[in-house]
Parts: C-alpha cells; sequence; structure tokens
C-alpha cells in the first residue's frame, strides 16, 4: 500500500506497509517531507482504509 503526494510541481510516494517510508521524492525538501510523512502518520487508517475500499473494493 502507497500514497503519492503531488502539490507545487513537487511528488513524493510513501509506502504505508510494513512502515512508513519514502519511496520516491521528486522537488520536496527534507523540511516538506518531514511534515508531509507527519500528517500520514497523523491519517494512517484513513489512509489504509482508502486504499482498500479503492484497491479491493
Amino acid at each position: 500500500m502507497h500514497v503519492h503526494v503531488i502539490s507545487g510541481g513537487a511528488e513524493a510516494k510513501f509506502w504505508l506497509e510494513p512502515e512508513i517510508e519514502l519511496a520516491k521524492n521528486y522537488r520536496y525538501s527534507r523540511k516538506q517531507l518531514k511534515e508531509i510523512e507527519s500528517l500520514i502518520e497523523d491519517h494512517y487508517n484513513e489512509l489504509i482504509s482508502a486504499w482498500q475500499k479503492y484497491f479491493i473494493g
């Protein structure tokens, strides 16, 4: 499971499992990546649920 984050000409991909981990980064700063990772942690259960609904049904 993973999520893509896209904004302002930058893009990143984070794995959600087995743990939250940066997979790819294009143009986000380290500070922005830390903020994004924090948001992912805060909304982890929602993201997992949305991923499962979208891909599994």
